[in-house]
């Protein structure tokens, strides 16, 4: 069983490049897969994730539907990879890896009577600057260094958030006429961090194995947050009603991927990818969040924490894995089918992306008019993990605010592809 190198490198252009509903904030995947491709190259895709998230509140939020709570968005992706020599190559990747996009309209529990929903929006773009050196044709080692930028909003109403959404349990609401909740506007921010990396490939047989790691990402952001609920005694009056600006440290995760594929009979390929994620040491605590979290503990108002808590973390690590074969059926057609799995990062879990992990199915269906250029789609069905969503007051504990079943998305994608 052999396979011409070219026959090769189109069977895997259609491994699969929709976007993905993973844990936490994981959206990209970050693959690499761009770079290792033989020869000079260059493609440009973009993804639409289109989820399906609502859930139920507590009985004593009034058992109420949030309604879909989870944004449509996009995300595009480009990569350049240069072949300067027979041992030396460089790459140019650009993904938009972390992101969120939620808003309740629908529960009163995540919304307040006097202004506006519980949202949250998070966005960063990675440029990945990858050199690699090939000893042999079989080896490739690469490095490089990765630039990222990072922004965000929030915004907490209603209820289910207590002091924070406009609620004082045993004291009452903000009076009439205040404006009441939390707000956070993250200014964006850029850093830089690194990756490395080894692959071995036999391309008679479309033998290939790379393994890939990312730097966690340091950031330090200026946020500006506002906090008001005046009907919250006996804390310190700076706290609260009050505007403020201050940096605050944000760290997106360290990860690992590994590759692999290989040929198993004529024009046909099997492919696998392993993703870890290191979210369990993932926080945000912005400095004005924080000031009240620690005064809420420290006077007892928050049964489970006596050491302030975060306004997002995960209890877990993730790991997903995708599976699957793709299929040269003449010299213009290709595709793929493809199954995969995420573990999520905890549960219960954060209200702003209340989903753990997921099953999914893929189809890709590439259509090369020239042997040097192609034009890919791709679909994926996802099936959400259900799971109890708490308010970060309560992480760590058994306490929650509302319930998520029966959700699902549908991502698909376009790509191009050229060699020259």
């Amino acid at each position: 069983m052999k396979l011409k190198t070219l026959s090769t490198a189109i069977i895997l252009a259609t491994v699969p490049m929709t976007g993905a509903f993973a844990a936490a904030l994981d959206r990209s995947g970050q693959s690499i897969a761009a770079f290792l491709q033989p020869g000079n190259y260059f493609e440009a895709g973009i993804s639409v994730l289109d989820p399906s998230v609502s859930g139920t509140t507590n009985a004593n939020l009034g058992s109420q539907s949030t309604g879909d709570m989870a944004g449509d968005y996009h995300f595009p992706s480009a990569a350049l990879k240069l072949q300067l020599t027979d041992h030396f190559s460089f790459g140019l990747l650009y993904d938009q890896p972390f992101g969120a996009d939620a808003e309740y309209t629908s529960s009163a529990a995540f919304t307040h009577p006097l202004q506006g929903n519980t949202s949250v929006e998070v966005d960063t773009q990675n440029l990945s600057l990858i050199l690699g050196f090939q000893p042999t044709e079989n080896w490739n080692i690469y490095g490089g260094g990765v630039y990222q930028t990072v922004k965000g909003n929030v915004a907490l109403r209603g209820a289910a958030y207590s002091v924070y959404g406009g609620y004082a349990p045993g004291v009452g609401p903000v009076p009439a006429g205040a404006v009441p909740g939390y707000d956070a506007n993250i200014g964006e921010d850029s850093a830089a961090g690194w990756l490395a990396g080894f692959a071995y490939q036999i391309p008679e047989i479309a033998l290939k194995a790379s393994l890939t790691y990312r730097s966690e990402i340091e950031h330090n952001v200026n946020v500006e947050e506002t906090i008001v609920n005046p009907a919250v005694l006996g804390l310190p009056a700076i706290i609260l009603g009050s505007y403020a600006e201050g940096s605050t440290n944000i760290t997106t995760p360290q990860s690992v991927n590994l590759d692999l594929q290989s040929g198993i009979m004529e024009n046909t390929v099997a492919f696998a990818n392993i993703r870890w994620v290191n979210w369990k040491d993932f926080s945000i605590r912005p400095n004005k969040f924080g000031q009240l979290a620690n005064a809420l503990t420290t006077v007892g108002m928050v049964p489970g924490q006596t050491n302030g808590f975060d306004l997002v973390a995960y209890s877990d690590d993730q790991i997903s894995a995708t599976v699957g074969v793709g299929r040269k059926f003449d010299e213009k057609w290709a595709g793929n089918v493809s199954v995969g799995w995420d573990s999520g990062a905890g549960n219960p879990v954060s209200t702003l992306g209340p989903t753990e992990g997921y099953w999914n199915v893929g189809l890709g269906l590439q259509f090369s008019p020239a042997p040097n250029y192609f034009i890919a789609g791709g679909v994926k069905y996802f099936w959400l993990g259900d799971v109890k969503a708490q308010s970060g007051a309560q992480f760590g504990t058994d306490g929650t605010v509302a319930n998520f079943e029966d959700n699902d998305a549908l991502a698909y994608g376009l790509k191009i592809g050229y060699r020259f």
